[in-house]
């Protein structure tokens, strides 16, 4: 728990860079004409879940070829991203950023001028939990927190470890990562479960999936909105409310001891550095009329998922076939050349 919450300070004192945190350019348009108000390359991060990297490819088309900018997606997840937007003013964008995990941090950089929220990336709010399967839950009816998993720890044996539960965390970068081994210190269960890196994003959602299917026994951390949280029934374990001193204490290296609450429910923001409020005026008024409500992005995701489609494929289809939401962004003259760049 502590070596997260080091590197996460680490990070944000040095302003380590992307590349440097595993980020890599994945795909630059540049266009010609339009109104993006400025020649500098503008960042978009692509973070590591569907819906993030879905807007961000979305933003990547409007913003290329409705409003001419010239665009280039990175990859990112939400605590380097953070922190060398924090740091560097760079990636420019980030399309779904959770703060929960890094609100002083960002708190201050917007006091500082250096970053700043361009709106609601997700209107009607997110969720953020401990969860198991409604069956589980049917089975079990003792089992309804967290403070309870320690006596069910049999019931969702490690296969790595039978002799102790296994809990699926965060994948590494995420900020729920330091979220979750926070509570997991907070709530005492290292006796009893062990804590579990699923590796990726596709791990995670293929472990909840794959045991939904054989309707196997699973404890996991998710959030909404997301198609696999449409796709099944999913019962949120009770946690105490959430204290938002205490949950900076929870996050903070030189703070604790760590404390049982829920996670911080603040708004899913279009997080923005401050540089393009001054050079691109138009993209940030572009980026504050951008906001879908869990029902449409889950809707977007359920196509996705679907159709196995990849970020791109998905908020192509997105382009193509919800001209009624996103037309309402731009101008119509840049939705027609948005329409006619997908023909």
């Amino acid at each position: 728990m502590r070596l997260h919450k080091i590197n996460l300070a680490i990070a944000f004192a040095a302003g380590i860079s992307l590349a440097a945190l595993g980020g890599v350019p994945a795909m630059a348009m540049s266009h010609g004409g339009g109104t993006c108000g400025t020649d500098k390359v503008i960042e978009i991060a692509e973070m590591g879940w569907p819906s993030a990297a879905a807007l961000a490819h979305i933003h990547a088309i409007i913003l290329g070829d409705g409003l001419g900018c010239n665009v280039e997606l990175v990859t990112g997840d939400s605590v380097p991203t953070a922190a060398t937007m924090l740091a560097k003013g760079t990636p420019a964008i980030a399309p779904e950023l959770w703060t929960g995990t890094v609100q002083e941090a960002w708190a201050n950089g917007v006091a500082d001028g250096a970053v700043d929220s361009a709106g609601l990336a997700i209107s009607d709010g997110a969720v953020e939990g401990w969860w198991i399967p409604d069956y589980v839950a049917a089975a079990n009816p003792g089992l309804k927190a967290v403070s309870d998993l320690p006596e069910y720890a049999g019931l969702f044996p490690d296969p790595d470890d039978p002799s102790k539960g296994r809990f699926y965390s965060c994948p590494p970068g995420w900020g729920c990562e330091i979220a979750n081994a926070a509570l997991f210190e907070a709530y005492n269960l290292k006796d009893t479960y062990n804590l579990f890196s699923p590796g990726s994003g596709g791990n995670l959602d293929a472990s909840i999936a794959r045991a939904f299917v054989r309707e196997e026994p699973i404890v996991f951390y998710y959030w909404g909105p997301t198609a696999l949280m449409g796709k099944y029934n999913m019962v949120q374990l009770d946690m105490p409310a959430n204290d938002p001193e205490g949950w900076a204490c929870n996050i903070d290296p030189d703070c604790g001891p760590n404390k049982p609450m829920a996670f911080p429910t603040p708004p899913v923001i279009v997080g923005i550095a401050s540089w393009l409020k001054d050079d691109a005026p138009n993209v940030v008024d572009y980026l504050g009329k951008v906001t879908l409500t869990n029902v449409e992005i889950s809707q977007m995701l359920n196509w996705g998922d679907a159709n196995k489609a990849d970020a791109k494929e998905t908020a192509r289809n997105f382009i193509e076939t919800r001209k009624d939401l996103w037309s309402q962004w731009v101008s119509p003259e840049a939705a027609d050349r948005i329409s006619a760049a997908m023909m």
